[in-house]
């Protein structure tokens, strides 16, 4: 399995080199981004502080994260696609490795580069613009340990549709959107309707963001106690719900000769 992992790693890193500009560019997009969360933060003013967190930690991190799990998401949903438009999915699907461990190898490095993109996009906003830094290492690791759990879940539950109706981008785009509202990204759920705020504790995500702010901006606090129990709640259903999903929607596509359509 780890020399699986190592050669996808190896195969993708050859092909990021050879495309230099994208990797200019996922530099420049996030520098600035940074900028102008910097520059309305300051415009709104450092009396807002949304839930405690001065108001561009609260963006760096929240938006950050978000992005960072939207991604894992959508790596794997793209293995499916790439293989479909290749013709090279019934071959992948039919090997020895099981397909829901074939999909998270085949999507390791993407996950490994929005990590190092999300790390990076921190690191570096904390640094240009310092602000109140309580990081609780431990916590923040089980935070990101769970929240990518569920993010590759969700991704799973996609690819699972693409398989099946060739509608997974169209599910995951309407999640994206939908919980770039309901999470907190820009803004604190307090601020939403009350019937609104009692829909987005439903979504994994938002605990995700609650979570890692309160893991790297205020330090172990019972509240962050509670939201970890969350998100481990919601990973011990979504990882086993999305993998049994996904074999079934594989297996039926099998027997209906719909495997190699897209």
């Amino acid at each position: 399995m780890i020399a699986k992992a190592a050669a996808v790693l190896q195969k993708d890193f050859l092909t990021a080199v050879r495309y230099r500009n994208g990797l200019l560019l996922s530099v420049f997009a996030p520098t600035a981004q940074l900028l102008t969360f910097y520059y309305l933060s300051r415009a709104v003013g450092p009396q807002f502080r949304p839930e405690g967190l001065p108001y561009f930690s609260f963006l760096l991190v929240g938006t950050g994260f978000y992005v960072f799990l939207l991604a894992s998401m959508h790596g794997i949903l793209q293995v499916i696609q790439e293989s479909q438009q290749t013709g090279t999915l019934e071959a992948l699907m039919t090997t020895s490795t099981p397909p829901v461990t074939l999909l998270c190898l085949a999507a390791l490095s993407s996950f490994a580069k929005a990590l190092v993109q999300f790390l990076c996009y921190v690191a570096v906003g904390f640094c240009l613009f310092p602000g109140g830094v309580h990081v609780s290492l431990p916590q923040a690791l089980a935070v990101l340990v769970l929240s990518v759990l569920v993010a590759i879940s969700f991704g799973i539950f996609a690819a699972g549709l693409q398989v099946s109706l060739q509608k997974g981008s169209v599910v995951l785009w309407v999640f994206g959107s939908s919980a770039w509202v309901l999470a907190g990204t820009l803004f604190p759920v307090g601020t939403l309707p009350e019937p609104v705020r009692a829909l987005s504790q439903w979504l994994p995500l938002t605990h995700s963001l609650t979570g890692m702010r309160l893991a790297m901006l205020a330090g172990n606090t019972p509240a962050l106690k509670g939201e970890i129990e969350i998100l481990l709640l919601f990973a011990l259903i979504l990882v086993p719900a999305s993998a049994g999903f996904f074999s079934w929607t594989v297996s039926r596509a099998r027997q209906l000769g719909t495997l190699s359509f897209y």
